[in-house]
């Protein structure tokens, strides 16, 4: 017996399932994300870095009508595609310029899902249709996926990803789905995906509704800002020697007098007015949802070839999710994909898919914005009340569905971008996702290279170039700031997470707060990290020119809290008032501008500053040292009895006494007649009380008691005050189509 346990073919199997769980056991210790290292050993500060300003900038764009001062590439749009196409072409060493008809951001690239994903329904498709095509493009975007997150760090994430399971049949199918998404990334995976009970899935996240819930599976891909990441691919193009310039618009295409080709722009500087030329030897058009107009331009007999689609996104307060996961509903209640994800410290929720006619400043439909809430609803505890009053701020995107202009009129839309040259020269850049921003700027920029026979210095370097503020900074970076600046914990995080090492500049621009603790960082809103240098640095660092620019794309506060920026906007106005030496006039018309546009993101109608002077004469008070006064205004999310006076709680209370008589309680039809029959609540509609009723819990209720009913007429006034939907008849909802599916450029 002994001898059969010590024989050689015993030991070998001893051996070999030895070093097999010794190898697997050093692959799961090493697996898993690896944190891009600062590449700079010192823990000082890095040299500050400032960039050329915006007038030297329009002086180089001038400059170029001297043949020797001529572009090599003339980049249109400072998005996503724009702005990588012009780190590319700088750093391969060619002269490049970019103009923007708004800001930097200002499109589909400040509106998406903020994910960078590889596409876990994309690969679904690929394998249910066989479609290679799909296959490829999961590919490439787990490749690009892995580079985005290591090129800036400091702005992108890894975050685990739960879809809830609620019938048993789906774990082998989800779980395989996910694995293959793994097998997939290869050695660029961020970390495996993994089955989770029931239990644990309400542990993770425990807002998730338990009834009928039989489990979870959890994946991973990654997260950024999106429009800080733009600032970053434009802030690095700009160090690699590109000239850039935001709202300066193209008007015209300069086309040479024999063969018609394009060789140059005339611009328009919107800001002044003034006008002039700028020569390149080619002309990129990086538009987005705009392609049509430059395509027109170019060619007036044009087809257009976007078809746009609006996508509704909602922020919704810190506490309907966990700060670490997301979570994705596969398939909706009419089939589409929503995904309800924390980002910047508040949670968001999207998106949805509906055609829309291009315009600068898409508004959110409040049909959309309910039907979000009504999933949301139904993956939540019953127990959490999700209400139209929650929502803290809403945006609408354009999705740029575009057709390739050389495929036959019976295909259908591109998957995923499309290079198109005209026959004046013109190479439009369509499509496309933010993940693979990057690799769809290498093949613009290659395919550049060869119709305009340009000259390049090297090769791409993009899959190695880390972005303005990226070398460093670690994660570890804001305890440096916080023992320097004396700054609260959550504002040195914020500062690290979206400025890299550029915050120990932003940090330089900082006013001491006068407190004992925190010594500096005076923040612009209560509750949120964003602090008053970030205006100064926006303007000095980052071509900030209007409040917009900063309230946006600078911070990202209007996109967590309408409300919130509208409170901080007097401030905004006054910092750069002084920093860009506006007028009066100039700075009354910029909060006209900015109250304006917060009407785009969610403010609730006939919102005013909640301090006690409004926008204007704060601003005029900075000025001339005369403020005026103003009335108490209310909070923005209210709680049942917080939206009521005493004097409004006891005429409810007499009218509801007045109606049920002897009773206790009050059927629900009495109830809607009782509402309508109150002063300010005659436009209620059947169709708004029976949704106030399931938002507020009470549809299978009979009968309401007092409580009720004035939780009921607290709703009813959210809803009246929510912005109203445009008469247009039904709108029409589209299934996002999968490539499409997560927010796309």
């Amino acid at each position: 017996m002994l001898r059969k346990l010590v024989s050689r073919r015993t030991l070998a199997a001893v051996g070999g399932a030895t070093a097999l769980t010794a190898a697997g056991g050093y692959y799961f210790l090493n697996s898993g994300p690896a944190y891009t290292p600062s590449t700079k050993e010192s823990r000082r500060p890095p040299q500050p870095w400032t960039p050329p300003s915006r007038e030297q900038m329009l002086d180089a764009l001038k400059a170029s009508n001297n043949p020797a001062e001529e572009f090599d590439l003339l980049i249109v749009g400072g998005g996503a595609t724009g702005a990588g196409v012009a780190v590319d072409a700088a750093s391969r060493g060619l002269k490049v310029a970019l103009v923007e008809r708004d800001d930097f951001s200002s499109g589909t690239s400040s509106k998406s899902t903020k994910l960078v994903h590889g596409g876990v329904r994309y690969l679904q498709k690929a394998v249910m249709e066989l479609d290679y095509e799909q296959y490829k493009l999961v590919r490439e975007a787990l490749h690009e996926r892995k580079i985005f997150l290591q090129t800036a760090p400091y702005l992108s994430a890894m975050l685990p990803i739960m879809l809830p399971i609620y019938k048993y049949w789906q774990v082998p199918y989800y779980w395989a789905g996910c694995k293959m998404y793994d097998i997939l990334a290869g050695k660029e995976n961020m970390e495996s995906s993994y089955l989770m009970s029931k239990g644990k899935a309400l542990e993770a996240f425990p807002m998730l509704k338990q009834d009928g819930l039989v489990g979870a599976l959890v994946y991973y891909d990654g997260q950024h800002n999106d429009s800080r990441m733009n600032m970053a691919l434009i802030m690095t193009a700009v160090k690699q020697g590109a000239i850039v310039a935001n709202h300066v618009e193209v008007t015209s295409l300069d086309k040479n007098g024999t063969e018609g080709k394009i060789q140059g722009a005339r611009v328009r500087d919107a800001l002044t007015g003034k006008e002039w030329n700028i020569r390149a030897k080619g002309v990129v058009n990086a538009t987005g949802p705009f392609s049509d107009a430059l395509l027109t331009m170019d060619n007036p007999a044009h087809t257009p070839i976007v078809q746009p689609s609006s996508g509704t996104h909602i922020t919704l307060p810190n506490y309907y999710s966990p700060r670490t996961m997301g979570l994705l509903d596969p398939a909706t209640s009419d089939g589409r994909v929503i995904f309800f994800l924390p980002w910047q410290g508040n949670t968001i929720a999207g998106t949805t898919d509906t055609p829309a006619e291009v315009t600068a400043t898409p508004l959110p439909q409040e049909e959309e914005i309910r039907w979000i809430l009504e999933e949301v609803r139904r993956y939540l505890s019953p127990d959490i009340k999700v209400r139209r009053g929650d929502v803290l701020s809403a945006w609408s995107g354009l999705r740029p569905l575009v057709r390739n202009p050389n495929a036959a009129s019976t295909e259908g839309l591109v998957r995923n971008h499309m290079i198109h040259v005209s026959d004046s020269g013109l190479l439009t850049i369509a499509g496309g996702k933010w993940t693979t921003y990057r690799a769809m700027a290498e093949e613009t920029v290659d395919k550049a290279i060869e119709v305009f026979a340009l000259q390049p210095k090297r090769g791409c370097v993009t899959e190695q170039l880390r972005l303005v503020g990226s070398d460093g900074w670690s994660r570890n970076m804001f305890i440096g700031l916080v023992q320097r600046y004396g700054l609260e914990t959550e504002v040195a995080k914020h500062l690290s997470e979206n400025y890299g090492d550029c915050a120990w500049t932003v940090l330089s621009l900082a006013q001491p707060t006068g407190k004992t603790w925190p010594l500096h960082g005076i923040r612009l809103a209560p509750g949120y990290p964003f602090i008053e240098a970030e205006v100064r640095y926006a303007v000095r660092h980052e071509y900030a020119q209007t409040a917009i620019d900063v309230i946006a794309r600078r911070c990202r506060l209007s996109f967590l809290n309408a409300q919130a920026t509208l409170d901080a906007l007097p401030r905004v106005l006054e910092i750069m008032a002084e920093e860009l030496h506006w007028s009066a006039a100039r700075t009354a018309a910029e909060a006209a501008a900015a109250t304006a546009f917060l009407g785009s993101m969610g403010l609730q109608p006939g919102a005013v500053p909640r301090r006690n002077v409004g926008v204007v004469e704060r601003v005029e008070s900075a000025l001339f040292g005369a403020g005026k006064g103003a009335g108490a205004v209310p909070q923005q999310i209210v709680y049942s009895r917080a939206q009521f006076a005493a004097g409004e709680l006891d005429a409810l209370q007499g009218a509801f006494g007045a109606r049920k008589g002897d009773r206790q309680r009050l059927e629900v039809r009495e109830a809607f007649d009782l509402v309508r029959g109150l002063p300010g609540f005659a436009g209620v509609r059947q169709k708004d009380f029976d949704y106030v009723l399931e938002e507020a819990g009470f549809k299978s209720s009979k009968d309401v008691d007092f409580d009720e009913f004035v939780e009921i007429c607290a709703e009813l006034r959210e809803v009246l005050f929510a912005p109203a939907p445009e008469a247009k008849g039904k709108t029409e909802r589209l299934r996002i189509p999968v490539e499409k599916s997560g927010g796309g450029v």
